[in-house]
């Protein structure tokens, strides 16, 4: 984090990461109020609403990681994802049954606790740079 660009970094993936949290507790919310599906199953289907729209902006605008191949890194994207969702799911069962508190609170800050996971996955992993090919 000594560099400056990964500070900039950083910010479009805050900024990417705010239009899926919106995405993600609007879906997460309708499923839970409007048609009472429980709180886990909605957090896992609105993951999967938001999911595409993160990675698509992460890749081509936080990262520009256009010289990648999409498909590797989309597989990397969604593995880290899907761990950072793990630990979201835990916050939020958590939230939710041991402190009591009100399911859509509980899964904003279970989204907030998983976003440091999710910032490092995809810097180092998802769209870092490839490694180059030796010359044989």
């Amino acid at each position: 984090m000594r560099k400056p660009g990964n500070w900039v970094q950083l910010v479009k993936f805050g900024a990417v990461g705010a239009s899926g949290y919106v995405v993600n507790l609007a879906v997460y919310t309708t499923l839970v109020k409007a048609f009472d599906v429980h709180y886990i199953l909605a957090a896992v289907l609105a993951f999967c609403v938001a999911v595409t729209n993160n990675f698509l902006w992460n890749r081509h605008w936080t990262f520009k990681a256009t010289e990648g191949h999409m498909g590797f890194q989309a597989a990397r994207f969604f593995a880290v994802s899907v761990l950072a969702l793990g630990f979201n799911l835990i916050v939020l069962e958590l939230l939710v049954t041991a402190a009591d508190m009100e399911k859509v609170l509980a899964q904003a800050l279970a989204i907030l606790a998983a976003t440091p996971l999710n910032f490092i996955g995809n810097k180092l992993w998802s769209f870092g740079k490839p490694a180059p090919r030796r010359a044989r």
